[in-house]
């Protein structure tokens, strides 16, 4: 019994009707999605309950930073951090982000809600429009797919700006 198909036969298998025209198969990968844990660090309080928490915890993890990076806290129902990522990192005043970037991190981890955050190098918390625009988007985009943006922080030297407080969120 031959188990092998003739090599006209084999061929027909790797090409696929298109039009009246032959053309090779497509070969799509077949992958996995996880998180992997880099490092942890021990956060007291446990729940997220102001926005002064929120900074906190991001200047613990942030330190003193030359660009500008864009970083998501990730949080469960009871407002308790179970991820920070680094989303992005800018040039010396800018950062240019996309919901979905932001929002991967959110989802693979399981969140209820997101808690950004981002520092001005110049060590001026004050919001820009791009930083206003940035945080609609991102609010507009948990709304639709169910992870509240609970604040975007502005970190500069020893003090920040909730964009929550201010209005924006």
């Amino acid at each position: 019994m031959n188990m092998y198909k003739p090599q006209a036969q084999q061929l027909d298998l790797l090409m696929v009707k298109e039009e009246e025209k032959r053309m090779p198969a497509k070969r799509v990968d077949i992958v996995s999605l996880r998180l992997v844990k880099e490092t942890s660090l021990l956060y007291k309080d446990r729940a997220i309950r102001s926005p002064e928490d929120g900074y906190n915890l991001f200047k613990q993890f942030l330190g003193e930073l030359d660009r500008e990076y864009l970083v998501v806290m990730c949080l469960d129902v009871k407002n308790q951090p179970t991820a920070i990522n680094v989303c992005h990192i800018g040039s010396l005043n800018a950062s240019i982000v996309h919901p979905r970037e932001v929002m991967k991190i959110a989802i693979l981890s399981n969140s209820a809600s997101i808690l950004i955050c981002h520092n001005h190098p110049s060590g001026n918390p004050v919001e820009s429009p791009e930083d206003i625009d940035v945080t609609k988007r991102l609010a507009e985009a948990g709304r639709i797919i169910g992870i509240e943006l609970i604040d975007h922080l502005i970190v500069g030297d020893g003090r920040y700006v909730s964009l929550k407080d201010k209005g924006y969120i």
